[in-house]
């Protein structure tokens, strides 16, 4: 769903929240993104984190930020696209979603997309819900910034 909407990941700063092991945004490097800021809170996801980033030869595109991304710092440049994929009922996506709506993390056309399960989720301005899909219990939202 998410390159259908998005088209090529070429030349992408993406932000993989929650990032766990890297998944998300190794797949978003893997497709061509510029650079990613992975934000990770857990010592065991990190480590593995930095060893699927070494393995993959990508360290030099990525910042890795041992955080609550909730609470996550601005990244250095805004971002094209950020993923999500917090613990599920949680309630994590709302607080790190309204945070990086407030911020200057997002890019004007930005993407945001998050997984949950579970649990409401209000889409703050400037975002808006472009679609959402339910694969199961998860819900894929696809959001957007308004320029």
């Amino acid at each position: 769903m998410l390159a259908s909407r998005i088209g090529s990941f070429e030349g992408l700063r993406v932000a993989d929240l929650f990032a766990g092991t890297g998944a998300l945004g190794l797949e978003a490097l893997s497709r061509g993104a510029a650079h990613c800021t992975f934000v990770e809170k857990d010592i065991a996801a990190l480590d593995a984190l930095r060893r699927n980033l070494d393995r993959l030869d990508a360290a030099a595109r990525a910042e890795v930020r041992a955080q609550a991304a909730e609470h996550a710092a601005t990244p250095r440049a805004p971002c094209n696209l950020v993923l999500m994929d917090p613990p599920y009922r949680s309630g994590l996506a709302g607080r790190a979603l309204a945070r990086i709506a407030a911020g200057d993390w997002l890019a004007p056309g930005a993407w945001v997309s998050i997984e949950l399960s579970g649990e409401p989720l209000e889409v703050p301005e400037p975002l808006a819900l472009e679609t959402e899909r339910r694969f199961g219990k998860a819900q894929l939202l696809l959001l957007r910034r308004r320029a």
